[in-house]
């Protein structure tokens, strides 16, 4: 396995792709970034200034302001803002409603667009997101595109939530779908290139196995 090898994996909320990413992580010995959990972040940060999510030139003043720091860990992604544990808090219902609003700003985009791509840096890492294969690093070695039908997408995310309410956790991840399809600045989309792999009828250690093997190969043929 290279250790300058980058693996993006791409889609949409549900599909499988946190824990297929730090899996893959794990049993490749790369470092492992989470990007949605920067704009959770910086959502946090949004929300303990006041500022109001929806109020788009508001936010884009303060794109600049916050400190965000995010480990690269698979086992235990660490991620900070201004020096501030915030992993618990940016997984919190306030967080994750406001998160949307914030994360169609093009500042907040530019600013952690930077921040992503020097932590990617020379390679060796596991990425994931919505725009990794398209936008942050299109010159990935191994681009994926992981989706799931909408009721196993539902469950997975209800059950991670510690809620049973699937079908309301459904009509949320179809909205999310929506804003993150339709925003002018690094729609969710395909990559050029990407492997799709519908997750629906593999269990997690399947999918984990797929990317291995696709990650293997891709360092082994040198490309």
């Amino acid at each position: 396995m290279s250790s300058k090898v980058v693996v993006a994996i791409d889609g949409p909320s549900g599909s499988g792709k946190s824990s297929t990413s730090r899996g893959a992580a794990d049993r490749l010995a790369l470092r492992y970034l989470d990007t949605g959990a920067m704009f959770r972040a910086m959502t946090w940060f949004m929300l303990s200034e006041g500022v109001d999510v929806h109020d788009r030139e508001a936010v884009a003043a303060k794109a600049d302001e916050p400190e965000i720091e995010s480990g690269t860990d698979p086992h235990g992604p660490a991620i900070l803002v201004n020096g501030e544990d915030v992993a618990a808090a940016i997984r919190e219902p306030e967080v994750t409603n406001a998160v949307s609003p914030v994360s169609i700003v093009p500042e907040v985009r530019s600013r952690l667009l930077d921040l992503q791509r020097s932590i990617i840096g020379e390679g060796g890492i596991v990425v994931e997101g919505r725009d990794i294969g398209s936008v942050v690093w299109p010159q990935a070695e191994v681009k994926l595109y992981l989706t799931a039908n909408t009721d196993a997408r539902a469950r997975r995310r209800a059950a991670e939530e510690g809620g049973s309410d699937v079908s309301g956790v459904a009509e949320s991840l179809l909205a999310r779908d929506k804003i993150d399809s339709g925003r002018r600045t690094a729609p969710l989309t395909m990559p050029a290139g990407a492997v799709h792999i519908d997750t629906t009828p593999f269990t997690l250690d399947e999918v984990i196995s797929q990317v291995v093997a696709l990650a293997t190969e891709a360092s082994g043929s040198g490309t």
